[in-house]
């Protein structure tokens, strides 16, 4: 499954892959750098988080204490939004590296996050950066905003 998930990307040819309508999210990573590029539509707003956890209400309050980030679209460092653990349904198919099999579940998801409102057609560069602990997220975005 996880050459198909877009957080296991390390170039952005699966930028695309399950976008809901309506709104773009980018991937972060399981850990680590990396560096993609990725097609984002007109006229579609754009969220992505710096850091973030997927587990029990525990777990959110552990990872929170320690959550920092920054992103910096096009030289400008952006506000990030602070989650603490809220509950979420996920649907899920087998083999996916969250939950590793499929079905509803129902958890308790936190971290930090951005959200944009639709960028303006052309290139863009995006950088995030975000950690909790030990755990640390590097990705580097060159954002291509289609015209239309």
């Amino acid at each position: 499954m996880s050459d198909s998930n877009p957080v296991s990307d390390q170039d952005g040819h699966l930028c695309a892959q399950g976008q809901p309508d309506g709104i773009w999210f980018l991937a972060g990573t399981f850990g680590g750098t990396v560096t993609r590029s990725c097609t984002v539509p007109a006229a579609v707003s754009v969220a992505f988080p710096l850091v973030n956890l997927i587990g029990e209400a525990g777990d959110c309050t552990a990872f929170m204490a320690s959550s920092k980030g920054s992103a910096v679209l096009d030289g400008q460092a952006l506000k990030p939004e602070r989650y603490e653990a809220t509950t979420v349904r996920i649907s899920a198919v087998d083999g996916n590296p969250l939950t590793q099999s499929g079905g509803r579940f129902r958890t308790q998801a936190c971290g930090l996050w951005v959200q944009l409102e639709p960028l303006a057609p052309g290139g863009h560069t995006l950088r995030i950066r975000g950690s909790s602990g030990s755990f640390a997220v590097s990705v580097d975005y060159k954002l291509q905003v289609s015209a239309g």
